[in-house]
């Protein structure tokens, strides 16, 4: 599953733009996941605009989650269900939903990261990363070191959310960071094409480069030395 670009609809952000058309914008610019975020709609309401993002996201192959509501998530058929701390825990979540759903877990500590994988979870998302007005309860950010040190403690894709843009991305896929979660970055641009084009493009870049910079380091070039060496003294003899 690939989460290298991952929006999040928000109507009001959009400036009035519909949670549908926030999603067919958002994949023609190579949106790899679209979540449904919605916290003013009822559940009729929510079903049939999770219903309607279903197919839309069918048809072009997207990931397609639904926040906070497994209910709404279930009933609709998406792909998966996004809970926070405060929702139901990722191990009740498993046992109500279909084989192959997908279950995404907020969390900001270490902790909270190994406890999600330990119930099951199909990737974290570490919200936020830096401080951000896109969600009013946020909170501060939790920082790049708190990404490196969940990176290194879980081995489910981790998602970073919160305050990213072109001008930091780097920094946050070099941090550990396997994907890219925005509202207000794509969602809240003039263009939200172009805008989660030139984001999806800026992931790729970085990590293309993280993943060069990994290859060159001393323990890879000395393991590469040392091949190259065994497989030269294999051939003279």
């Amino acid at each position: 599953m690939k989460y290298d670009l991952y929006v999040i609809t928000d109507e009001e952000i959009a400036g009035g733009l519909s949670h549908a058309e926030i999603a067919q914008l958002a994949i023609a610019g190579g949106a790899d996941v679209i979540q449904l975020r919605d916290k003013v709609h009822g559940c009729p309401e929510l079903i049939r605009i999770g219903r309607t993002l279903r197919e839309i996201t069918k048809k072009s192959g997207t990931l397609f989650i639904i926040n906070d509501r497994l209910d709404v998530a279930l009933t609709c058929g998406a792909d998966g269900v996004h809970l926070g701390q405060d929702d139901i825990c990722a191990g009740v979540a498993r046992q109500l939903a279909p084989p192959g759903f997908i279950i995404g877990i907020s969390v900001g500590t270490v902790e909270e990261a190994v406890r999600a994988e330990q119930e099951s979870a199909d990737y974290i998302a570490l919200s936020p990363v830096f401080s951000t007005a896109s969600k009013y309860n946020a909170g501060p950010g939790h920082g790049l070191e708190v990404l490196r040190q969940i990176r290194q403690n879980v081995s489910l894709p981790v998602i970073a959310i919160g305050g990213i843009n072109r001008d930091n991305v780097l920094e946050v896929i070099a941090a550990g960071a396997d994907g890219i979660a925005v509202i207000s970055g794509v969602v809240g641009s003039p263009d939200i094409t172009i805008a989660a084009q030139e984001l999806k493009n800026s992931i790729t870049e970085c990590k293309e480069k993280r993943d060069q910079d990994n290859e060159n380091t001393p323990e890879k070039l000395s393991l590469r030395s040392a091949r190259i060496f065994l497989a030269n003294s294999c051939l003279t003899k």
